[in-house]
């Protein structure tokens, strides 16, 4: 984390714990809050900033809990091994399958922390959420320190791939450089959307292209 917070202006400032005492504060008393405390800056401890490579930007983390198990670990679109995997989750697996593997069936563990070790930012625009109510923190001001992330490693960093996928994260295009980085942008991977343009559309094979390109090492999706 410690890179993290001398880069990024907002963390710096120490808004990331403000906003953590904020969010797990006397609210958390009367309901659930997840990710759980210690999990909420996972993104940024396993992916160091000088290390990051691609980009998932992600809208807030999931609401609820399996067994006792809460199903956001703050990576996005992860959860942890054991639990039922996402909707989003399957569809991202299913496109995985057909553009990198040929179509083979392979198995994929939901915890994306493997992702996050190879330099795979999953990062939620929101760090935070009430049980069972989506966005329920989406005006805390997760939003201004996200943005100051994603400004800070389109600003600090060279050739990285960021994937875009639908239209919130789309929002979030104007905060990076296109001069210096490769977009990538679809439909979301939920089933209500996938269908429209994630489902075939190759991305991760694009990455990885675009990777190896500049002399860096390929995502092991």
């Amino acid at each position: 984390m410690a890179l993290w917070e001398e880069t990024v202006p907002l963390m710096r400032a120490g808004l990331h714990r403000q906003l953590r005492d904020l969010a797990y504060g006397e609210a958390a008393t009367k309901i659930k809050v997840y990710p759980p405390r210690h999990l909420v800056f996972n993104a940024m401890r396993l992916t160091p900033f000088d290390e990051v490579k691609v980009v998932i930007l992600g809208q807030d983390p999931y609401i609820n809990e399996f067994k006792g198990v809460p199903e956001a670990h703050g990576l996005c679109f992860s959860v942890q091994e054991g639990l039922p995997v996402p909707p989003s989750l399957r569809n991202i697996f299913l496109e995985i399958q057909n553009s990198i593997y040929g179509g083979q069936p392979q198995s994929f563990s939901s915890d994306l922390s493997r992702w996050a070790s190879q330099g795979v930012l999953l990062l939620n625009a929101s760090l935070s959420v009430l049980a069972g109510h989506s966005n329920s923190h989406a005006d805390l001001g997760w939003h201004r320190l996200t943005d100051d992330i994603i400004k800070a490693i389109s600003e600090g960093r060279e050739h990285l791939v960021f994937m875009l996928w639908g239209a919130f994260a789309q929002k979030k295009e104007p905060l990076i450089d296109r001069r210096n980085h490769l977009i990538l942008k679809t439909s979301h991977p939920s089933p209500l959307s996938a269908h429209r343009g994630f489902l075939g559309s190759g991305v991760f094979r694009s990455c990885n292209d675009y990777l190896v390109a500049r002399g860096q090492s390929p995502v092991t999706w």
